[in-house]
């Protein structure tokens, strides 16, 4: 591997780590995150010189490399951002990077139409749209839903190296219910994203089938070299074919869910599925549907359906229509408080 590539590889692995202020960096630790990076990529022991990542730093912080990283040191021993938001893939990009961009996104349109990328028509459309606003300094032609302060995106590159290179994790997670955070070994095998939120799929050395985790509740990830890969066999498609979101109840059978929804939001359920499954099994003389979905009854679903409030009714399952119900009536008794 030639050095740049090394060099850019410890440039971010130092950057992700000082992005990670739930832990204090020594030297160190730096230099040890550096060597396991090239080990992972190189596919063989490497050792990085404390030299060599104090010369990093000194160049991350000048301007040579566009970086100007605000990395300080404190307590004469631990280095961190100074501006916790900061990150070296926030910076601009050159006015070189955009023409390669432009060039990019040109020969990308010559073959969307192929069946190969026939799925990424939008995601070329937007990189046009964000490379046109760059260079114009235009307002974008196309608005996105974002957030802001959504958490957990780092780890987005780095958990997909580790599904793609097949390496088993210990993850530090937190979750909702949990009142103290705790390290998993984990064998991740999809990235996935559902509602503007982003889940690691995989399963755990417990051996309780695929789960989800929430990208945003990891708080560290480290690497299990000595425990090796469950190559067991995941069929995305398959496993989520009857589910709405990313949560599946493994021993429930898919039901046949009856909808019934309102003249109003009737054209919108008709043009936009709440799931690839429906069908329409009546159209009434008011203008009213309904309509029939085969999934698993999860949390995902019961969301969607309470999002409609009074536009929509469950008139089958009854198991499902009285967990809406009684949701339904909780929420009544909130507003009916003096």
């Amino acid at each position: 591997m030639a050095l740049n590539k090394n060099a850019l590889i410890r440039y971010k692995t130092i950057d992700k780590c000082l992005q990670n202020n739930y832990r204090q960096w020594t030297l160190n630790d730096l230099i040890e995150a550096c060597s396991d990076a090239l080990h992972e990529y190189e596919g063989r022991e490497v050792n990085v010189s404390k030299r060599t990542v104090q010369l990093d730093i000194q160049l991350m912080r000048g301007d040579k490399l566009g970086y100007n990283a605000p990395i300080v040191a404190y307590d004469r021993k631990y280095y961190k951002y100074e501006d916790e938001d900061y990150s070296i893939t926030d910076i601009p990009i050159t006015e070189n990077d955009m023409n390669v961009l432009s060039e990019t996104v040109e020969m990308l349109k010559q073959f969307k139409d192929f069946s190969l990328f026939s799925e990424l028509g939008g995601i070329i459309q937007r990189l046009e749209d964000k490379v046109y606003t760059e260079k114009t300094h235009q307002s974008s032609i196309i608005h996105l839903d974002k957030n802001e302060n959504l958490k957990g995106l780092h780890w987005l590159d780095e958990l997909y190296q580790a599904i793609q290179k097949k390496v088993v994790l210990k993850l530090e997670y937190k979750s909702f219910k949990a009142a103290t955070a705790n390290v998993i070994t984990f064998h991740p095998c999809l990235l996935k994203e559902f509602n503007n939120r982003w889940f690691l799929i995989g399963m755990g050395n417990k051996n309780m089938g695929i789960v989800n985790l929430a990208l945003d509740r990891i708080i560290s990830i480290d690497y299990d070299f000595t425990t090796p890969y469950s190559n067991y066999e995941f069929d995305a498609d398959s496993f989520y074919k009857d589910i709405v979101g990313v949560t599946v109840n493994q021993g429930e059978r898919a039901s046949n869910i009856k909808l019934w929804i309102d003249k109003y939001n009737a054209p919108y359920v008709v043009t936009k599925p709440l799931h690839h499954s429906q069908i329409i099994e009546k159209e009434n003389e008011d203008g009213s549907v309904e309509v029939n979905i085969k999934v698993k009854i999860n949390f995902e679903l019961e969301r969607l359906i309470l999002g409609f409030g009074d536009a929509i009714e469950v008139i089958q399952p009854e198991r499902l229509r009285k967990r809406i119900a009684k949701k339904l009536e909780k929420a009544i008794s909130l507003y009916s408080k003096s």
